[in-house]
């Protein structure tokens, strides 16, 4: 493909073309948000809080705290029609070199590291349905240290980065192709999900209560424990919505973005966490949670339940359904993440080379490659659980910041327009995100040590970047 550089004068737009409407839009949200995480995290969520009622109410708050931050950033949304979303709205605030911070955390571990969990658990899905070859075997056992072993799993590896290439490579070719597609994968994996939803709710039989199920459910946490829980919980309730701001990241391909951004935010978000409580009812309407929590962390508890429904076939079913969700979401993150390394690459704070548009298809081609490299090499050194975490960890301390801003930018006067619930949701996100991130580090302090490491080590790129 010819590549063509744009200036590096950020007050030019880019040469990108507004061609994705509302509709488009929402389904992204959609899209992006529901893909892996609602099939696997009841899971860890039943061994945490040993209660469906609580399990239900930490889907229900962190889809409320998202909604929240729909209202927030749609202010924030007033300030600019620049594409780069969040990583603008704190270099508009903030200055550089907090945005560059954001994104260089979106590189290192937000965006790279969700495409690599996305594309990991859709070729691992793929291996429940037709187990792939590993050709690297007899070396898997390898590792640096004892935490990363990039020749384990490696069928499942190459599958998934192939997954990664192959979508770069179409999403390069323009973004209406990909808003298509994301149309016609979200649409279907929201019919499948109704479909799973509609026959655990028709389910005839009850889990089986027993001894162990009654002991079981008599180990919830009380007191402050059940409150550290209930954060613990919503951890990996937050992974399954996370990506909901990526729209943002399109700005300046949305039509009128100032308006539509928060609309599809809060249709997206609405459609998700509808799906996410009833699927979520629909598990424990099938299994009890002693048998939920239970499962191995190579089992998928959809997989199970629908084992459950259709017997053999339902793993089947639930394999395609996971495929395809999986599958629509890494859509999303591949045409979402990289226009904030493009905007980044124009304000010269990230490799020059991103800030090119292709001018056959008026993508950020260079951009999209830079993301597939690092996202493969994630894939292949980590491991799904421990890149999610690291995910919403850094993920919502960024989120802290962008709510004070609005609080800064709405005293300053800089932004006029009316805002939802201004100030008591901000506060209210403000503070959630930092019992979220203090709880987080108390209870998995090496995964949090990790996350704060990878973000700092941006601060000698930033000066690198500048002084270059």
């Amino acid at each position: 493909m010819t590549e063509n550089e744009t200036s590096s004068d950020s007050q030019k737009s880019p040469n990108f073309i507004r061609a994705l409407n509302l509709p488009t839009a929402i389904l992204m949200v959609a899209g992006i948000m529901i893909g892996s995480g609602v099939f696997k995290k009841i899971v860890p969520m039943a061994q945490m809080l040993h209660n469906g009622d609580y399990i239900l109410l930490a889907w229900i708050i962190a889809g409320v705290i998202t909604i929240f931050g729909a209202f927030a950033y749609a202010g924030l949304a007033t300030m600019t029609t620049e594409t780069g979303g969040v990583y603008e709205y704190l270099r508009l605030i903030y200055g550089d070199f907090t945005a560059f911070i954001f994104g260089w955390s979106t590189f290192t571990i937000i965006g790279s590291g969700a495409i690599a969990a996305l594309s990991f658990v859709f070729a691992q899905s793929a291996n429940t349905l037709y187990t792939l070859p590993e050709p690297l075997s007899a070396v898997k056992d390898k590792g640096i240290g004892n935490s990363v072993f990039p020749f384990a799993d490696s069928g499942i590896k190459m599958l998934g980065v192939l997954m990664v290439i192959l979508l770069t490579w179409y999403n390069c070719r323009g973004i209406k192709r990909g808003g298509a597609l994301s149309n016609i994968v979200t649409s279907a994996k929201i019919l499948g999900i109704l479909l799973l939803i509609v026959s655990g709710l028709m389910f005839a039989g009850h889990p089986a209560v027993n001894n162990d199920t009654k002991a079981f459910s008599d180990h919830t946490p009380q007191g402050l424990a059940l409150f550290s829980g209930l954060f613990v919980a919503m951890l990996s309730a937050l992974w399954a919505y996370d990506g909901w701001t990526n729209i943002t990241y399109v700005t300046g391909e949305i039509k009128n973005p100032t308006r539509n951004i928060p609309l599809a935010i809060i249709g997206g978000v609405g459609i998700a966490m509808l799906l996410y409580v009833l699927l979520n009812y629909s598990y424990m309407r099938v299994l009890s949670l002693s048998q939920l929590a239970q499962l191995s962390p190579n089992k998928i508890a959809a997989a199970e339940v629908a084992r459950a429904l259709m017997g053999q076939t339902g793993s089947v079913v639930i394999a395609l359904l996971i495929m395809t969700c999986t599958f629509g979401a890494l859509n999303g993150c591949i045409i979402s993440y990289p226009r904030v390394y493009f905007r980044m690459a124009q304000e010269k704070v990230f490799f020059k080379k991103a800030a090119n548009i292709n001018p056959r298809f008026s993508t950020p081609n260079v951009a999209l490659i830079y993301s597939a490299i690092w996202s493969c090499i994630l894939l292949v050194s980590g491991t799904f659980d421990q890149i999610t975490n690291l995910i919403i960890f850094a993920s919502y301390a960024f989120f802290a910041l962008g709510a004070f801003g609005l609080i800064r930018m709405k005293m300053k006067g800089v932004i006029k327009s009316k805002v939802i619930g201004y100030p008591m949701i901000p506060v209210v996100i403000i503070l959630f995100c930092i019992v979220l991130i203090v709880n987080t580090v108390i209870t998995q302090p090496a995964a949090s040590t990790i996350g704060l490491l990878l973000i700092l080590s941006g601060t000698p790129f930033y000066f690198y970047f500048k002084r270059t």
